[in-house]
């Protein structure tokens, strides 16, 4: 809005100043504009649901989040990919699993392997500058007892 209002002031400033040219004369001005953009970030990803189906006791189980993560920031500004449970794992009938662990590592440019935080984001991604990103994320569940276990997640794309 302050780039605007100064290229306003400085047309005024030219008009002003500037007299009439004649049919032989030719006017010329320069004019300086200056504009900033604020950060601006855009987030697609297949499920906000993980569902990890344990065959045996004492087994595992994998669940995959496909994502597109853009992003438009200043050059060199770092953009991060976070993940977080909203809830600890809910196992067979909908008893809480606080046993459970869950780890993902990430597929493409700039993932990150880790384990779910509770309480709290952990970084799953990281890149610098502008961009469209895509990859894939990958869960894995270690449980006690055989069943279907959901955990709803959150994935947040910031840049500054």
């Amino acid at each position: 809005m302050r780039s605007l209002l100064s290229l306003s002031l400085m047309c005024v400033l030219v008009v002003c100043r500037a007299r009439p040219a004649s049919a032989g004369e030719t006017a010329a001005a320069a004019i300086a504009v200056h504009a900033t953009f604020g950060s601006r970030t855009s987030l697609k990803v297949s499920t906000e649901l993980l569902r990890f189906d344990v065959t045996r006791p004492d087994g595992a189980a994998a669940a995959a989040v496909d994502f597109s993560a853009a992003a438009r920031t200043q050059p060199g500004a770092e953009v991060v990919l976070s993940v977080e449970p909203l809830r600890t794992v809910e196992g067979p009938g909908g008893a809480a699993d606080a046993e459970s662990s869950v780890t993902f590592a990430g597929e493409g440019d700039g993932m990150l392997a880790g384990v779910f935080a509770a309480g709290g984001p952990t970084v799953a991604g990281r890149w610098t500058g502008s961009g469209l990103r895509t990859g894939r994320m990958l869960f894995s569940m270690r449980a006690a007892a055989a069943g279907t276990y959901t955990v709803p997640v959150r994935f947040v794309l910031s840049a500054p």
